[in-house]
């Protein structure tokens, strides 16, 4: 039986969404094992002088627990 965990994570990019998204899928690589998606529950942006400056993903990973 395959079981999975899910985690929440938050991330920013000063590019795009898409790259927040990557941000949070990388950094979470580095400590968990068998990444197999990631759903983006959110997304926002920071504003300064009428400009956006920072992309925010509130995302959910999903891995594979090894038995």
């Amino acid at each position: 039986m395959a079981l999975h965990k899910v985690i929440e994570v938050l991330a920013h990019s000063d590019k795009s969404w898409e790259d927040a998204a990557q941000g949070a899928v990388t950094e979470a690589a580095k400590t968990l094992h068998n990444i197999e998606s990631i759903y983006i529950h959110d997304h926002s942006a920071r504003v300064e002088n009428n400009k956006i400056v920072q992309y925010r993903v509130n995302a959910k990973i999903t891995f594979s627990i090894e038995s």
